[in-house]
């Protein structure tokens, strides 16, 4: 038995075989050997055991696109986007800021990996695709090309910055360019470990009604896809815009804006293209403005998870419009790759209303960054967890603090300031979420400049959140990877109360599309590391709505049906009927399943044998199409 898995035989092959052709081999070829026949007895027919020298030879290898990769059209308007969009439904990805690429599968193996180029022609860089975890080395079978973009995280960056300078090479200084950098190195290409990618698009002979079964057959292939919205109406739009735009300012990996395309292929064809960019997909960016500036001083900041966030105060520069004192310098293992401090000269950047944020160092100061040890709230020990700084003390006053403004910003508690929510931490009228329900009018006069006016208005607007829809509490109480869009994801799935979702596990919103096992795990463990919170703010009188979101209306209402063995129709025609009448396409069975959808009679398949056990029932195609 191999100590290593197949993803990690990969890697390690692929990394001896690139130092070999250099001539540079740090194992002997006994030991290669070994893990050769260790990843042909895991996976025999595994496109890393054809790999040859020549893969690592040139970076500058062109070759063409069957189909050309195109640019996008682009707009910074909203009132332009919603012209384009008209009445008909569309769905948005957050643009990721990196390199497009396409992949080519033959019989299901990676054959091919090209960067767009000129969009006629890119360069081949299969060498450093087969190096990059999320692009998978053999998928299923059949002959396709998948899209996408190669990105770099934080987390990744800050790694690869690591062992860069273990190596005695030049550290990169700049998230941005090290991407393209890095596809474009001939040396030490094993780096691009380092690199992610997500997939937006997946061109077959497969007929397609709409764009959103190509990214769910993406998924369904291993693939990670970047988070997607069907937008039915503008204020849906309105409200991804804002979440794109929180996102820039504090999301893991670089986003310039969304992509937005049509859903219905047929209109794909219609529209047709221009020979620059598609008429059914068009870009909405959002205006970015660069400058550079000198730090003076950086401050720690303590979120409501106890994660350190570094803020540079830097020398006022001008911005979008905006003077621009004070910067984001994102996490901890930024400021200590890029060694910043007081002096640096650093080029930031503003993109519409989001807040400034670092980009790259432009010179260095004399002397070194300097960790902090104790948190600067609670002055806890600090805890180093990968790129961050973390403060463990559950009772720290910043923690939460951030936990109490989040709860009062997504509940949607009016006239309660950042300002004024200290001033009630400080004269100990507030200390922890449920006491802004415990708060009675006259204790609002302690508070500097109220009056009974504003008072009884800010009372009242506490005493009105006594009723929320259950994705807003979800979301205000700050349950970890859970965004509104998510939050609807789950309750789309039935679990529509307050109480369904305390009682999923792991293992249930795993059935869901797009949520994995790591974000389920950590979904629900944060949901109940909640209870004791959500236990008090349901004795003071709060009453959790339960809610009804499904993809469609019709006569299946939110039930849940997987599917099994052949039918007479396409799975994909099946799926659209399913969706179209309100039902959700759950990939496996589980106590949550309502139907088992099978013209299988009697079988021996585990889905039919588990449906038969829990009770589920089974209907037949023909039961089904009565049914809708």
């Amino acid at each position: 038995m191999s100590q290593y898995s197949v993803k990690e035989l990969e890697k390690l092959l692929l990394y001896h075989k690139e130092l070999y052709y250099k001539g540079k081999p740090e194992i002997s070829d006994e030991a290669y050997d070994a893990l050769e026949r260790d990843l042909k007895r895991l996976d025999p027919e595994n496109p890393v055991l054809d790999v040859i020298g020549s893969l690592f030879e040139s970076s500058t290898d062109k070759v063409p696109h069957q189909r050309k990769m195109l640019s996008l059209d682009k707009t910074y308007e909203e009132k332009d986007l919603l012209k384009w969009r008209g009445k008909e439904d569309v769905i948005s990805v957050f643009k990721i800021d990196g390199s497009s690429c396409s992949l080519i599968y033959e019989d299901g193996k990676l054959v091919m990996a090209k960067t767009r180029g000129d969009g006629s022609f890119g360069e081949n860089v299969t060498a450093k695709a087969m190096f990059i975890e999320s692009i998978p080395a053999h998928v299923g079978s059949g002959n396709f090309e998948v899209r996408g973009e190669i990105y770099c995280t934080e987390s990744g960056f800050s790694h690869l910055a690591e062992e860069m300078k273990s190596r005695g090479l030049e550290t990169p200084n700049s998230q941005r360019n090290i991407v393209a950098g890095l596809l474009g190195r001939k040396e030490n290409i094993h780096l691009a470990k380092h690199l992610s990618f997500k997939a937006f698009d997946y061109i077959s002979e497969a007929p397609f009604k709409f764009e959103h079964e190509k990214l769910d057959k993406l998924e369904k292939l291993g693939f990670k896809i970047p988070d997607y919205v069907i937008h039915k109406t503008e204020a849906s739009i309105k409200e991804v815009i804002a979440e794109a735009q929180d996102f820039m300012s504090k999301g893991d990996y670089l986003i310039d804006g969304l992509v937005f395309v049509f859903d219905k292929i047929l209109l794909h064809d219609e529209l047709g293209e221009t020979a620059h960019h598609p008429r059914y997909k068009i870009a909405f960016k959002f205006a970015g403005e660069t400058k550079n500036t000198i730090i003076n001083s950086i401050e720690w900041g303590v979120s409501r998870n106890g994660r350190l966030t570094p803020v540079a105060h830097v020398e006022p520069v001008e911005l979008s419009g905006a003077m621009i004192s004070r910067v984001t310098l994102h996490n901890y293992g930024i400021v200590k790759n890029f060694d910043l401090k007081a002096g640096d000269e650093i080029e930031i950047i503003r993109s519409g209303e989001v807040i400034p944020k670092f980009l790259s160092v432009v010179k260095k100061a004399q002397g070194s960054f300097t960790a902090p040890n104790f948190c600067p709230s609670c002055e806890s020990k600090l805890v180093t967890e990968d790129i961050w700084l973390n403060c463990t003390n559950p009772a720290c006053p910043s923690k939460i603090k951030e936990e109490i403004l989040n709860y009062i910003q997504k509940a949607g508690i009016d006239d309660l300031s950042d300002k004024r929510l200290d001033e009630m931490i400080r004269k100990g009228l507030v200390k922890y979420i449920p006491d802004l329900y415990k708060l009675k009018i006259e204790q609002f006069f302690e508070l500097d400049k109220v009056k009974e006016k504003l008072a009884s208005k800010m009372f009242e607007n506490i005493q009105k959140t006594k009723t929320q829809t259950l994705t807003k509490f979800i979301t205000a109480i700050g349950v970890e990877g859970v965004s509104t869009t998510k939050c609807e994801k789950i309750i789309s799935a039935g679990f529509s109360t307050l109480e369904k979702m305390l009682s999923m596990t792991a293992l249930d919103l795993q059935q869901v599309e797009g949520f994995a096992e790591k974000s389920s795990n950590d979904i629900v463990n944060s949901l109940q590391s909640k209870k004791p919170l959500i236990d008090d703010l349901l004795k003071l009188g709060l009453e959790i709505k339960s809610e009804e979101i499904h993809l469609g209306e019709g006569v299946l209402g939110g039930k849940k049906i997987c599917i099994t063995g052949e039918l007479s129709m396409p799975r994909n025609d099946m799926a659209k009927l399913i969706k179209e009448n309100g039902g959700l396409i759950v990939s496996s069975v589980s106590k949550n399943t309502d139907y088992l959808l099978t013209n299988e009679t009697d079988s021996t398949s585990s889905k039919f044998v588990k449906a038969k056990s829990l009770g589920i029932a089974v209907i037949t195609e023909e039961e089904f199409l009565k049914l809708i």
